[in-house]
């Protein structure tokens, strides 16, 4: 089948979990998303506020002290917010690339060692400390697993597809997956250049005229990091007024399914720093009611 790119986008919102917000644990979410880019704090928080119908900060907070979520070096050598059985087989799969990592540093860093989590007050809503780390295996009392990386493809599908090889190594850091993806039992469409994109049989594919509420997101989210051309939900000229020299420079907004504005907070205040275009009417009052759901989250 051929894939709009409007569908894809569309489809990908789905899946994520961002055309309409669901009732599922930060733990369930992070299962179903393979993990939460987690590098700075607060954008793993806006991530769940964003995706979830109920979402208390402070379950994360619990989460990580009670050891069912864990923060971890994994995809594309950055911290992510994982689940104990998803930090114990991505670690070993994704050690070549922190491995890559590490030869780019003079000096030893830590959260390369194999395989060291961030412990709490690390990562909790709103906490104070430094980084600590402490072993994995100790920390989870559980052993490093053997990946099944044909598992793995397939729920980076369910939550990214439909996508080529080179998406999941944009999302991974991983390579050479093409005779993986060719390996598996998928369904294969095409994009409108015609390139081969690869799906799970029963996932679903959105209609393009799905509507797309406004969400605002951190500074980093794996919405808009793990295809190759990076364009499902961003255009490059909006994504080169996101980027700055070192990373992003503030957070994001989306409008209809797309980067449309940058946001930061303040105060535990939105601040709204530009928006890319004018919004409609009834676009401004989906803003207006976003920004006061994500005030009442950085107040809590």
């Amino acid at each position: 089948m051929r894939l709009t790119r409007q569908r894809l986008n569309r489809t990908l919102l789905r899946r994520q979990h961002l055309l309409e917000r669901v009732d599922a644990t930060p733990e369930e979410t992070a299962r179903h998303l393979v993990g939460l880019q987690a590098q700075e704090t607060l954008p793993p928080y806006l991530s769940l506020h964003a995706r979830l119908t109920s979402f208390d900060p402070y379950d994360v907070t619990r989460a990580l002290e009670e050891r069912t979520l864990v923060r971890l070096l994994t995809m594309r050598g950055t911290i992510h917010l994982l689940t104990p059985e998803d930090a114990l087989e991505l670690r070993p799969w994704t050690q070549p690339v922190i491995d890559r990592g590490q030869r780019n540093h003079p000096e030893p860093v830590p959260q390369f060692s194999r395989a060291l989590v961030q412990t709490p007050p690390r990562g909790t809503w709103k906490g104070r400390g430094g980084v600590v780390y402490a072993p994995i295996e100790d920390w989870l009392d559980s052993a490093l697993r053997d990946p099944d990386v044909p598992g793995i493809v397939e729920c980076y599908l369910r939550a990214f597809g439909p996508a080529s090889a080179a998406d999941v190594t944009t999302w991974s850091g991983v390579t050479r997956l093409g005779p993986v993806l060719a390996a598996m039992d998928l369904e294969r469409h095409e994009d409108e250049a015609g390139k081969v994109l690869y799906d799970v049989a029963d996932a679903p594919l959105e209609d393009e005229d799905a509507p797309a509420p406004v969400r605002l997101l951190g500074t980093y989210d794996n919405l808009w990091l793990s295809h190759a051309a990076r364009d499902r939900v961003t255009e490059p000229a909006r994504r080169a007024r996101w980027m700055g020299a070192n990373g992003g420079v503030a957070m994001t907004i989306f409008v209809d399914g797309w980067l449309e504005g940058l946001w930061r907070a303040v105060d535990d205040r939105v601040e709204v720093v530009e928006l890319f275009r004018d919004l409609t009417a009834p676009e401004r009052a989906d803003l207006d009611d976003e920004v006061a759901r994500v005030e009442e989250l950085l107040a809590r």
